[in-house]
């Protein structure tokens, strides 16, 4: 048999419709049944709740068999699970339409979405044309305004300019013509008082002869009278010797007063410059003044109480220097208690190695004032050097405690007159400072300071009585001054809690003692510029905290600064004096 589709309740045979298949096959079946035919094959159909199934071809038994029912109960078993099958692919091809239309609309949406986003950018592009549209159009309203503007202007200027034009054209026509009348005038005039003196001539003549016979009458009748009173006069005078006398007396006193006024004048003002004023060659000076004690009266009473302080403080030298410079300081003192002539010093060394600073010291222990003057301030006053030389030591012998006169960088004006080559001036100079010298003092003690002596010119060398030599510091002289300026400058502003400045936490001493050992060569005035910069680094920073790794890099750069300068005191050449001095 053939397979066929059965809608509904029937069995399809070939060549019928379905509804007409399902009637047929009923009937068939009914009259087979009925006539007890059992060989020819049937047809059984099951309902398919109005779906298609497929149709198999019955089994072939005979009717007498029992079998006939479950071969029927086997052929819609077989026919359930063929319509399981065809359902659940029906359920597939369901969800697979599903599918599709969930894919349709999510394509439709994608396209929606993208006909937005383009119909947006669209919009925004003829938004964004439009406005640049409106912009150039106001742009070019501008730029028509503008050049409007400018066209305006230019013709009100050229209108101004053509007014201005024809106002100095007829200023200038109305001068020439007012010249023209004015020289017309004068010219009439001219005619016309010629004309009229030509006419008169002898009329002018005769008045001018009248008036210079009448001046000279006049003259000579004054110079008669005056005559006549002064030797009268003068007749009266010699005669009465009372009025003689009296008169060579007043002139007298007059001419001695005159010359008494001028020279007391400049006696009064020497004095007063030698014993209130400061010398201008003094720089510094711990004497005090009436002008500085009006001034700073608190100061000053201070200064007078304070009591003399030790030689070395603040000073660090290594043990040998020390020692002698502090028999230098007793020797003062006690030169100074005993009204004893004081001796002149030198020293020298290389900068920055605590000569001036022991100089003030020396004369604060001994109870001196001290005066600080530099020999470059000489040789700028030309021919005034020789009055401000005297003027220095005059005022230096008016010191009641003695004074300390320190000459720093003396070999600027005191060099040898033989061979170096100065100025007439420096030479005059140069002479007055060694006759102000020529002697010891009770009233002054004489300090130089250099760094190259042997450009002294001898007669100096021969006022000196003793010579002190600075030297660079060492080690232990290091490490002491790394220390002393660490504490001045860092520890006690960091430790005051006044000042922004902090302190991190490291090891102090071994960060000294390792500065110390870096900075060899260096003078104790370049150990303190390095302990100023580590104060200014702290100050710089954000959080003002000095730390061990700031310390470290200000040293570094202090350390190169200095093989710079060696470099460059290198490359001078030899015979500077500013190499080590032998000890």
């Amino acid at each position: 048999m053939h397979q066929a589709v059965c809608w509904g309740w029937g069995i399809v045979t070939p060549g019928l419709t379905r509804k007409e298949d399902g009637e047929a096959g009923l009937g068939a079946l009914r009259s087979r049944r009925g006539r007890g035919f059992q060989k020819a094959p049937w047809l059984v159909c099951v309902p398919a709740q109005r779906h298609p199934c497929i149709l198999t071809p019955a089994l072939r038994v005979p009717a007498s068999a029992g079998y006939a029912k479950d071969a029927l109960n086997l052929a819609q078993m077989q026919e359930q699970t063929l319509q399981l099958e065809q359902q659940s692919k029906l359920k597939e091809y369901e969800a697979a339409v599903e599918q599709l239309k969930s894919e349709q609309i999510r394509a439709q949406a994608e396209e929606r979405r993208k006909t937005l986003s383009e119909e947006t950018r669209q919009h925004q592009a003829r938004a964004q044309y439009q406005d640049k549209l409106a912009r150039q159009r106001y742009e070019d309203q501008l730029k028509q305004q503008q050049l409007l503007n400018e066209e305006n202007l230019r013709k009100q200027e050229e209108s101004v300019q053509k007014q201005e034009a024809m106002r100095r054209a007829t200023v200038e026509r109305e001068m020439e013509l007012r010249h023209k009348n004015e020289m017309l005038r004068v010219e009439a005039e001219a005619w016309a008082r010629a004309k009229a003196e030509r006419e008169n001539a002898d009329i002018i003549r005769e008045q001018i002869r009248l008036k210079a016979a009448e001046h000279r009458q006049t003259v000579l009748e004054s110079i008669r009278t005056a005559g006549t009173l002064f030797g009268e006069g003068f007749r009266a005078f010699v005669t009465d010797w009372d009025k003689v006398t009296a008169t060579v007396a007043g002139l007298t006193l007059l001419a001695v007063g005159v010359y008494s006024a001028k020279n007391a004048t400049l006696v009064a003002g020497r004095f007063i410059e030698a014993r209130l004023g400061k010398p201008s060659l003094v720089r510094e000076t711990s004497r005090i003044t009436v002008l500085e004690a009006l001034r700073h009266p608190i100061q000053v009473s201070r200064r007078l109480l304070s009591r003399p302080q030790d030689a070395l403080e603040g000073v660090v030298l290594s043990p040998s220097l020390e020692a002698r410079v502090r028999d230098i300081a007793i020797a003062t003192r006690n030169t100074k208690k005993n009204r004893s002539l004081y001796r002149n010093i030198l020293m020298y060394g290389p900068p920055g190695t605590g000569k001036t600073l022991f100089a003030k010291k020396l004369a604060l222990h001994s109870g001196m004032d001290y005066a600080i003057m530099t020999g470059g301030d000489v040789a700028p006053m030309g021919r005034e050097g020789v009055t401000a030389m005297h003027k220095l030591f005059d005022w230096a012998n008016t010191s009641r405690r003695g004074l300390l006169l320190f000459v720093d960088e003396a070999d600027a004006f005191l060099r040898k007159r033989a061979t170096e080559k100065i100025s007439e001036d420096l030479r005059a100079t140069l002479n007055a400072f060694l006759y102000r010298t020529g002697q010891h003092s009770n009233k002054f003690m004489l300090v130089l300071a250099s760094n190259q002596p042997e450009q002294f010119d001898w007669a100096i060398n021969d006022r000196i009585n003793e010579m002190v030599h600075f030297d660079l510091p060492g080690q232990e002289e290091r490490e002491r001054l790394v220390r002393m300026y660490f504490d001045e400058y860092v520890l006690k502003p960091a430790t005051e809690g006044k000042q922004r400045l902090k302190l991190a936490q490291f090891d102090y001493g071994r960060k000294c003692s390792e500065v110390a050992r870096l900075t060899e060569g260096m003078s104790g005035r370049e150990i303190a510029q390095l302990a100023v910069s580590w104060q200014a680094t702290a100050y710089a920073s954000e959080d003002g905290v000095l730390t061990e790794a700031m310390m470290d890099t200000r040293v570094q750069d202090a350390v190169q600064q200095h093989q710079q300068k060696m470099c460059w005191l290198k490359a001078e050449g030899p015979g500077r004096g500013d190499e080590p001095f032998p000890s």
